[in-house]
């Protein structure tokens, strides 16, 4: 890939393309290793001149009448519709990502773009009751720098569904992306914008470890922060924030759980049960982590998604006959390796995979796990399918509960309203009947409980305008007040 088609070869995105004042960082071919090029990388002073850049951009882009910020936010969309090779490639090459999650993850951003114009021309008040003759209104109003730290494993979307509507909405942004997915997850996103006509200094783009990450967070004139990572950086993050009384909005890991009722069909159970957690090799927050199953359907289970693990390919994912790629890098795939062989050491039965071959992990089936095995308590972030047995509903929803976690649970049932009605029990943020726990869309407001975030949703007008604005009231009348002093 050469600098004409990457024209951020060395650079970061502060009002335009930059030398960063940090030692530039290669970006590499999770696959392969190969080294696709490289990025600059910001400093602390960088971060500085981006923040006040910001503030003073952030003034006129919130005073621009609603329609210019939605035009912006249209015109991307559509030049990423029409050209999705300027992110596609990058997701699989850089993310690791199978061809097909990549063309999806596009379609994700593209929603996610549509859906921050209609929140820029959203209603974003509401006229209130006064006992006084007077008007009485309670506004959104943006922050005004708004900054986001987002992750390596949908890194174009999780960086998206920040940026788009805090833009859209008339804030300015600082973007940090992952290290390790700085292009699919910033620079190309800050190229898209500047060819859709957004302002220079309105977005900042800086890529770095996690002392720039720490910087961005306790800047003193960033009062909103948006963070998608795991819920051991969320803690200190919202430490740090709480202490500096800022707004921030915490998006956090998930260990799903997939309850398959007895009523269930098997067959139909392990295909939803495959997708969940082994779609983009299980590193989503909303991957199927744990399978609860009755033990009189437990072994027919097992051997159904056994049977669809075996069936998948795992290799370099700009071979389309690759279902599964590689695992984000060697720690992360040490980990996952560590879990499964501990579940197998202490009596889980390996049904199928356990094995790789540099990054790539063959997607993975362990049954019979306890419910006090890692593999069972722990967001493993890898294709691993613990399988869990019950004996009563109420058991399995206890199982559920017991998780510090609570983002997306699915349930399995061939009688639908009787799930429904079992929705009030289960701590989570999200509830598919019928389906796995992977999903999302840009109109929805998207968040979990307890330990899987806090602060906020994202999606939809009204969720994104509690995030990424503050509520402001208004009074006005005819005449001035008058007092008895």
């Amino acid at each position: 890939m050469t600098s004409a088609t990457t024209p951020w070869e060395g650079k970061v995105w502060s009002g335009g393309w930059i030398d960063g004042s940090g030692r530039p960082a290669d970006v590499t071919d999770k696959a392969t290793g190969e080294t696709l090029g490289q990025v600059g990388t910001a400093t602390t002073e960088d971060l500085d001149r981006a923040v006040e850049q910001a503030r003073d951009a952030q003034r006129e882009w919130a005073a621009q009448p609603y329609p210019a910020r939605a035009a912006v936010m249209h015109k991307a969309a559509q030049l990423l519709e029409a050209a999705p090779d300027r992110l596609a490639p990058w997701l699989v090459r850089e993310a690791g990502s199978g061809r097909g999650k990549a063309a999806f993850e596009v379609g994700l951003v593209v929603a996610e773009l549509q859906e921050a114009a209609a929140t820029a021309a959203a209603p974003y008040g509401e006229v209130l009751r006064s006992a006084k003759p007077r008007l009485s209104i309670a506004r959104y109003v943006p922050y005004g720098v708004v900054g986001v730290v987002s992750p390596f494993n949908f890194p174009a979307i999780l960086s998206m569904r920040s940026v788009a509507p805090a833009l859209a909405l008339g804030n300015a942004v600082v973007l940090k992306p992952d290290p390790r997915t700085t292009v699919a997850g910033g620079m190309a996103l800050a190229q898209l914008f500047a060819d859709a006509g957004l302002p220079a200094g309105v977005l900042h783009v800086l890529p770095g470890g996690g002392d720039l990450g720490e910087a961005l967070v306790a800047h003193p004139d960033v009062p909103c922060l948006s963070f998608t990572g795991s819920t051991a950086v969320g803690r200190r993050i919202g430490a740090t924030a709480g202490g500096l009384l800022k707004q921030v909005h915490l998006e956090l890991g998930g260990n799903n759980a997939l309850l398959v009722l007895p009523d269930a069909d098997v067959e139909a159970a392990a295909s939803a049960g495959a997708w969940g957690s082994f779609l983009h090799q299980g590193q989503i927050c909303m991957t199927t982590g744990r399978h609860l199953v009755p033990a009189s359907l437990a072994e027919d289970y097992a051997r159904a998604l056994a049977t669809r693990a075996e069936r998948l390919t795992v290799g370099d994912p700009t071979d389309p006959s690759n279902a599964l790629g590689p695992i984000i890098d060697e720690r992360q795939r040490d980990r996952v390796h560590d879990v499964v062989t501990r579940a197998v050491d202490a009596g889980a039965r390996l049904d199928a995979g356990g094995t790789y071959d540099g990054l790539f992990y063959r997607p993975t089936v362990l049954s019979g796990v306890a419910a006090q095995s890692p593999a069972f308590t722990d967001e493993i972030f890898g294709p691993v399918a613990p399988i869990t047995t019950y004996e009563s509903v109420h058991e399995a929803i206890d199982l559920i509960n017991a998780s510090e976690y609570g983002l997306s649970v699915g349930v399995l049932t061939g009688d639908a309203l009787a799930a429904y009605e079992l929705s009030d029990r289960i701590e989570t943020g999200m509830l598919h009947i019928n389906d796995q726990t992977v999903d999302d869309e840009a109109v929805i407001p998207f968040g979990g409980v307890k330990a899987s975030g806090s602060g906020g949703h994202f999606g939809g007008a009204r969720a994104n305008l509690e995030t990424f604005c503050h509520l402001q009231w208004v009074t006005m009348q005819s005449r001035i007040a008058t007092y008895p002093f």
